[in-house]
């Protein structure tokens, strides 16, 4: 496959001039993959997050993406094909590339999942995979070396986990990982995560758990 390493390069090099300007309305991209919706413990730690974000950002302006609402398929043989042939004929214009082309677009990035079997839900899988197009979210330079394309200074992650995997068991955990190495993958700056750890623990208090969550949420909101 032949990649469009100049172009590649060109719009790296727009997208950082773009992050040096300042005073500018920032869209902050939000992704709800919290498949309980209302009854889900991470979507209202993440709305407390958000309201804190608007209260200490005024001038910024959020986007909701509900995966549960998208219903994104996944990357069958002939979607694929499709994609691969898109992106070969540099057609990233088409439906199909929507949701990258927010995605790229944003100045900062959050994600809500609860934590599911290590790592988050299937839907949100399915999300990443169809926003990782070559020269869109990624590329790669004249040299082979890896270049990535999103303008977002830095993503954060909110989750709840039934168990605690902070701290030995940490090695268990692979969505925020995950997340973290897209990052790279994709350029953005930065990857925080704010999670609320151990609340299907019976020896644990989850009201308690949840309550120092949501400070946290406030705290970060004002600063993120």
């Amino acid at each position: 496959m032949v990649f469009r390493s100049q172009k590649c390069g060109e719009r790296r090099i727009y997208l950082e001039r773009i992050r040096r300007l300042e005073g500018y309305m920032k869209e902050i991209l939000f992704v709800n993959a919290c498949v309980r919706e209302e009854e889900s413990r991470t979507l209202k730690l993440a709305q407390t997050f958000l309201e804190g974000y608007q209260r200490a950002h005024p001038e910024d302006h959020i986007i909701h993406r509900n995966l549960m609402k998208d219903r994104l398929s996944p990357l069958y043989p002939e979607t694929l094909a499709e994609q691969h042939a898109l992106e070969a004929a540099g057609k990233l214009d088409q439906p199909m590339f929507e949701a990258a082309r927010q995605f790229v677009a944003a100045d900062k990035i959050v994600i809500a999942a609860p934590f599911w079997e290590l790592s988050f839900p299937a839907i949100l899988r399915i999300y990443l995979e169809r926003i990782s197009v070559v020269n869109l979210t990624f590329g790669y330079g004249p040299e082979g070396e890896h270049l990535g394309f999103c303008k977002a200074e830095k993503m954060l992650l909110i989750t709840t986990r039934g168990g605690d995997f902070t701290g030995e068991q940490a090695w268990m955990e692979m969505g925020a990982r995950q997340l973290n190495a897209l990052c790279h993958m994709f350029g953005i700056g930065g990857f925080q995560c704010l999670s609320a750890d151990g609340l299907d623990d019976v020896k644990n208090d989850p009201e308690a758990i949840l309550a120092k969550a949501s400070q946290q949420a406030e705290a970060l909101a004002t600063e993120f």
